[in-house]
């Protein structure tokens, strides 16, 4: 086997049941011919109760056992190593083994069979079931790994929808006419399908708020010069809060568009904000949106679904505060939020969006 096919950064670990100290010796001078660095580890075991402890104390990447034992035979050790160390090669060293043995030791689950006449054949033996355990395992990590994406993907898929359906569900709860309420909606998924399609582009990893913005507000062609974004320090938003920015953004763009400085001609908006870091030494965000020149703004007399959106989406999702100050000159919202946030993984969706929990606590 060639010595790349099969690379360690640790030693093979070894049990060796033998209860003959000779032959444990000359099985120990051949595995140091081993095409492996570093050279195996190993461990011996003279009778059942040593090669019981052995199996019980920790795990090995073979195991080698004599077939003739004082008080006790080597089909009893293969059935105790397959119990207890199933993915555990598991290769008899014998000085006599007849046909119909070897014949049930591979029927038990055994690796292979080495006579000890021929111990010239241990090192290739040994390096042959290393390789094939080794790619067993990476095997099953593939797997595990593929299975672990699938449950990430319908736990991602089966919130994202739910925040969907209440999005729908409020959206048209909130409009006045047909029209109203598929301009509305579109643009709200329209933000989650950016923030999504901003992630997928990152692996779903991180994204940077800069770009969250460009991307949420870029959708508004007619008014996106309008929009004037002062970069501040780069900062890397997890998906989770990377998807509560975005749609925060866009149901600001909305209502400057609709009501406030977008709605007319001279009006603009100036996004910028700033990173610090507190006493704890958490870094903490602070995201202003500011309207000016724009038609005279007053309170609402009721909170929408966008002001509740917008409030519950910071306060929920991130941890945060957002606050919406109507002066006569130009809407400010002034959002605040921890940057790490230590989730749990019940409570909130992981890393993308609300939770249903959340979504029902939506009020007008």
């Amino acid at each position: 086997m060639p010595k790349s096919s099969h690379r360690r950064l640790t030693a093979p670990r070894v049990l060796l049941l033998e209860d003959s100290s000779l032959d444990a010796e000359l099985i120990r001078e051949h595995l140091e011919q081993l095409q492996l660095q570093p050279l195996p580890e190993v461990r011996r075991a003279v009778n059942k109760a040593e090669y019981l402890a052995a199996l019980e104390d920790g795990e090995f990447d073979v195991i080698l056992a004599d077939f003739s034992l004082p008080d006790f035979d080597g089909m009893t050790a293969l059935e105790m190593a397959r119990e207890r160390l199933p993915q555990t090669p598991f290769i008899f060293v014998s000085g006599v083994l007849g046909e119909e043995a070897a014949i049930e030791s591979f029927r038990r689950g055994a690796t292979d069979y080495i006579l000890k006449q021929r111990l010239i054949r241990l090192p290739a033996a040994v390096e042959r079931a290393l390789a094939e355990a080794y790619e067993k395992a990476e095997r099953r990590r593939s797997e595990q790994h593929r299975e672990l994406l699938v449950r990430e993907l319908s736990h991602r898929v089966k919130n994202t929808m739910a925040m969907v359906m209440s999005i729908v569900r409020r959206t048209a709860k909130n409009s006045v006419t047909v029209d109203d309420y598929v301009e509305n909606l579109m643009g709200r998924l329209r933000a989650m399908a950016d923030a999504h399609a901003l992630l997928f582009e990152t692996n779903w990893r991180e994204a940077r708020l800069e770009d969250v913005i460009q991307r949420t507000v870029a959708a508004y062609v007619r008014r996106v010069e309008r929009i004037d974004i002062q970069f501040g320090p780069r900062i890397d938003l997890d998906p989770k809060a990377a998807l509560a920015i975005s749609m925060v953004i866009n149901e600001l763009a909305t209502n400057a568009i609709k009501y406030g400085s977008l709605s007319c001609d001279d009006g603009k908006v100036i996004v910028s904000w700033t990173k610090s870091t507190d006493q704890s030494q958490n870094e903490n965000v602070r995201l202003t949106w500011k309207e000016t020149d724009g038609p005279s703004v007053q309170a609402p007399e009721s909170t929408g679904f966008g002001t509740t959106l917008i409030q519950r989406m910071i306060g929920y999702e991130l941890l945060g505060d957002a606050q919406l100050s109507f002066k006569p000159e130009g809407l400010i919202c002034e959002i605040t939020f921890p940057l790490h946030i230590d989730d749990d993984g019940e409570d909130a969706v992981a890393s993308d969006g609300l939770s249903p929990d959340r979504l029902e606590n939506f009020r007008h």
